[in-house]
């Protein structure tokens, strides 16, 4: 499949999937958070979970990125360019979930100017801000002076970067101790370990389907990738074992509700099906095959599919946790419609939701086009014009 059809199925999937977003957009703008299933109970949503995604592969691009501007691998040149235009797609899907979320979107100014330095939130927002401009500035340079020394301290200053603000929302989380779900010591160190496998799988996905066809590393480079994205998806099944089985055997029956919530209950479903099967067999599937995955098509269905389950491990990690009560006669102290302990997205949650992924597949290709990523693709649709009209 040529890289002019994979756009114009994106595109058209792009702009459905903003009309269906728009009305949910309108309902949030409208009704506020009326119409969503989560409430004072269940405070975190879907929207949430996206955040982390979002802004998780932002980080994990930036690494990828890396390979290509500070540390200069001969066979990730040109990699670095994809990279950070794709990370900075995702990191602003992922400010704009999260922005959506907020019950006042217009105080969002108030984090910057009345916030906790020593709040975990409030050096997420600044670190976030600062990773947006190096990711920015960056790959303005990789476009325009990619040999630059500068370049090169742009990508060390960025790396580190991306390290903290994976890492920090690991520490969001795990500093929670009244949540033993998240009150895990590793969750800083997990979470860049996921951050990197998420944007592994979205430069792999740029690469395969983008990449230009004339570039004789293109194949090389989709085979490390893929080397790495199933390296990472060992790694995450490890993670996962020792979380789970930690939990159960602790006997810590908020611990052992949340697991059983995953493996067995309410998201047995999300966790088996969609995170293992789809997200993790499948995938590594296909990337174990260097013959098939190389030729560009099914290397980006590999990234595509771990992208779903990486997406579907954030939710998996936030909302059990939120769903066990703290105490148990919360469950019937009050009642109310938003005081429930049960929590599945609303239509408005996935209308929004899949707009914000509509506008980012089509501010990527745009992006794509504009800034000239790939600098062979052009080459490679006038030598397939020329070879169709030869024929």
């Amino acid at each position: 499949m040529s890289v002019k059809t994979i756009k114009m199925v994106l595109y058209g999937l792009g702009v459905l999937a903003l009309l269906i977003g728009g009305w949910g957009i309108y309902d949030r703008l409208v009704f506020g958070h009326a119409n969503a299933d989560y409430g004072s109970y269940v405070v975190w949503g879907l929207w949430v979970a996206m955040y982390l995604f979002f802004a998780g592969t932002a980080a994990g691009c930036f690494m990828v990125a890396s390979l290509d501007i500070l540390f200069r691998i001969p066979a990730f040149r040109g990699v670095g360019k994809i990279a950070l235009w794709t990370g900075l797609v995702s990191l602003g899907s992922g400010l704009l979930s999260i922005w959506l979320d907020l019950g006042h979107m217009d105080r969002i100014w108030k984090v910057y100017f009345q916030g906790n330095p020593s709040s975990v939130m409030f050096q997420m927002v600044w670190g976030y801000t600062l990773f947006g401009l190096l990711m920015f500035v960056s790959l303005m340079m990789a476009i325009r002076i990619p040999d630059s020394r500068w370049l090169r301290w742009l990508g060390g200053l960025g790396l580190l970067t991306s390290l903290f603000v994976s890492g920090a929302v690991g520490a969001l989380l795990g500093v929670q101790a009244a949540r033993p779900f998240w009150h895990v010591g590793l969750f800083p160190v997990q979470f860049p370990v996921f951050s990197l496998a998420s944007g592994l799988a979205a430069v792999l996905i740029a690469i395969s389907w983008f990449g230009s066809r004339s570039d004789p590393n293109r194949s090389q480079q989709i085979w490390y990738l893929s080397i790495a994205s199933m390296v990472l998806l060992i790694i995450k099944i490890y993670f996962m074992w020792a979380d789970f089985s930690q939990s159960l055997y602790g006997n810590v029956p908020q611990n052992v509700e949340a697991v059983s919530q995953v493996l067995w209950g309410e998201y047995w479903w999300a966790f088996w099906i969609l995170q293992i099967l789809i997200g993790t067999l499948a995938p590594f599937a296909i990337l174990m095959q260097r013959n098939l995955v190389t030729k560009g098509l099914w290397g980006g269905v590999a990234g595509l599919l771990l992208l779903i389950g990486y997406a579907v491990a954030r939710g998996l990690i936030l909302f059990p946790a939120l769903t066990v009560p703290e105490l148990d006669l919360l469950v019937t102290a009050f009642t109310g419609p938003h005081l429930t302990f049960d929590y599945f997205p609303s239509p408005m949650e996935w209308a929004v939701t899949i707009g914000v992924i509509g506008l980012a597949t089509i501010g990527f290709l745009i992006g794509l086009d504009i800034l000239k990523l790939t600098s062979g693709n052009r080459n490679d649709e006038l030598n397939s014009a020329a070879t169709q009209k030869g024929a």
